[in-house]
């Protein structure tokens, strides 16, 4: 009689979080942010800037994977990419993407993610510099969005390129456990933290104006880690991108404010609270200015309109 009511019991509590699981993929959007007011800050991109994508690879994931709401049957590939923004003044490289190790990288994600990640790389960024002749004396930096295994695998080849962090995330580097194993392990990584003297930009309330022309802005973003940041950035055109990270892993998590399903955001989100703030103000930003191209890190669309080097 006991062992059968075990059973029951067991069979009961498998059956409610089966439920709950598919219940945190259902849409639930967020509720509409108040609406965005002003014009674009001002900006003075030189002429000589320009941008260019460097896609590293992609992983094999479907439309519920990102976003609630999403179809399991709408099949995508997450793309890692790399954007190496020209400026007279440094060049600077947003992520790195998936390195030429990465399949040695990958061991250092527990198994159950190991099982269900199925992915396939091609050139790494420095590969792809190299092969287009770019002078690597002209690298100022790589910015981190932030400090996940995905988006720092290409690290190592760049060795000597300093690398920029917020100081919450290079704390997070040194102790947040196997979310930025892969980092810490990597030898003599030269960090530079930066903080967030400028004032308010586009609904977030710092900024940092990397070279005070306005075409690259960066501003804090915590939730998915404690130290990730969204890069603003406006060419000479004057075509304006925001690099948001994994702020969402695609565009309707921003455009129809959908979150990440509940076991990707406990999983995956140090702070889901702080995700749901920025989105929202992505997505007021989104509302306010169309034509700003969105670019979350896994989006391929959102790479579409940028130029491969």
């Amino acid at each position: 009689m006991k062992k059968r009511k075990k059973r029951h019991l067991a069979a009961a509590l498998l059956l409610l979080l089966g439920g709950l699981s598919l219940t945190t993929f259902a849409a639930c959007p967020l509720p509409r942010p108040a609406p965005l007011t002003g014009a674009l800050p001002w900006a003075s991109p030189p002429a000589e800037m320009a941008l260019f994508q460097l896609p590293t690879g992609v992983t094999h994931r479907s439309a519920a994977f990102a976003y609630r709401g999403g179809s399991f049957g709408d099949r995508r590939d997450f793309a890692m990419t790399a954007v190496l923004v020209k400026h007279p003044r440094g060049d600077l490289l947003i992520d790195t993407g998936f390195g030429r190790d990465v399949d040695v990288h990958l061991q250092s994600m527990p198994f159950a993610f190991r099982a269900v990640t199925s992915y396939a790389r091609t050139r790494s960024a420095a590969e792809q510099l190299d092969a287009a002749g770019y002078d690597r004396k002209a690298l100022r930096a790589i910015i981190l969005t932030h400090a996940h295994w995905d988006h720092v695998s290409g690290v190592p080849e760049l060795a000597g390129t300093p690398v920029w962090v917020t100081a919450e995330e290079r704390s997070f580097i040194r102790d947040g456990g196997m979310l930025s194993a892969l980092l810490r392990s990597f030898p003599a990584v030269a960090y530079e933290e930066y903080g967030f003297e400028g004032g308010p930009y586009l609904g977030f309330p710092r900024s940092h104006d990397v070279y005070g022309d306005g075409a690259i802005v960066i501003v804090p973003a915590p939730g998915h880690t404690p130290g990730s940041v969204i890069v603003f950035v406006t060419l000479p055109t004057g075509a304006r991108y925001a690099f948001v990270g994994d702020l969402v892993w695609q565009q309707e998590g921003i455009t129809l404010r959908e979150e990440r399903p509940w076991l990707q955001r406990t999983l995956g989100d140090t702070d889901p609270s702080g995700v749901r703030d920025a989105l929202l103000r992505m997505s007021a930003i989104a509302e306010r200015f169309p034509a700003m191209t969105l670019v979350p890190a896994h989006e391929a669309r959102g790479f579409a309109g940028v130029p491969k080097l």
